[in-house]
């Protein structure tokens, strides 16, 4: 394992270009690595935060006090024809891309979903209908102590933006898919990411959808509806292409983010009495890693 590198800038970190420093920082790109960090993070009692593409998070601008390790872990093997074992760290828009090219069907919705495998499943990441559980046959997971262990998908929790893993401690290395052969996966994922790059403001910087959809519609359109497209906070902007992105418009801070979701959710509010909740990982002191 590489040495602990000191007060690294968080927003070379994240999609959102947002957050002050890290403590301390190290890039994992083996299992043996992350036991060792994690153990390393037990024996001297250092928090940790792990990190695949920094796609779902808003680090805050006091940056982390403890140990943020990037999760870099990116193999992918066919352990059977229609069984994907892939690393955490892997592009899961690129699994997505490279398994419909193969003519396998299951993650097709994937593709353009900046995240990793493993925020993927940390996540339970879904579009189009779609979620990560769905083809999850296990998962490759080191615990605090630096122990390697496999769930079954059987094992786990799964819901809406959720896994069971937003409540164990430790990190996610690795996971099982199974998929099906299909003809129309190259095609089905070619339209997803030709939908995606026009309804989506690629290009910015954002944390991708603010805001989880209510059982009784989509936030993006409750957001537009309640006249808020376009408007700005500081640095922070609500998106004029899809009312559910916050993009960092103009060197945005943490709390200009914030002030701006508050404002949503309040606007919202007042004008239809749902209270939308952010699926965005806010990460301030380590005893505060939580979602909004």
């Amino acid at each position: 394992m590489p040495p602990f590198q000191q007060q690294k800038s968080l927003k070379e970190l994240c999609t959102f270009g947002i957050g002050g420093t890290a403590r301390f920082f190290v890039e994992v790109r083996t299992i043996p690595e992350m036991q060792m960090a994690l153990r390393t993070c037990k024996d001297k009692k250092i928090p940790f935060f792990i990190l695949g593409k920094g796609s779902n998070c808003l680090f805050s601008d006091q940056g982390f006090d403890g140990l943020v390790i990037l999760n870099k872990i990116d193999f992918v093997t066919k352990v059977q024809p229609e069984i994907f074992h892939v690393g955490a760290g892997y592009s899961f828009s690129l699994l997505g891309a490279q398994t419909a090219r193969q003519g396998w069907t299951g993650l097709e919705f994937a593709s353009g979903i900046p995240a990793s495998v493993g925020g993927a499943v940390f996540m339970n990441a879904g579009a189009n209908g779609t979620e990560t559980w769905a083809t999850l046959l296990s998962v490759d997971f080191v615990n605090p102590d630096g122990i390697l262990q496999t769930f079954t998908k059987e094992q786990l929790e799964f819901s809406y933006r959720f896994s069971s893993f937003h409540h164990l401690p430790g990190a996610i290395v690795g996971a099982k898919f199974k998929l099906e052969p299909s003809t129309s996966a190259r095609e089905k994922q070619l339209q997803i990411i030709h939908y995606r790059k026009a309804t989506q403001p690629y290009g910015h910087k954002s944390a991708g959808c603010i805001f989880r959809n209510p059982a009784c519609g989509y936030a993006g359109a409750l957001i537009q509806e309640s006249g808020l497209k376009g408007v700005t906070f500081g640095g922070a902007q609500i998106s004029t292409l899809h009312a559910n992105f916050i993009i960092n418009s103009d060197n945005a801070t943490a709390k200009d983010v914030l002030t701006l979701i508050s404002h949503i959710q309040d606007e919202v509010y007042k004008k239809t009495g749902i209270l939308l909740e952010s699926e965005v990982r806010i990460v301030q002191t380590p005893d505060q890693i939580m979602e909004k």
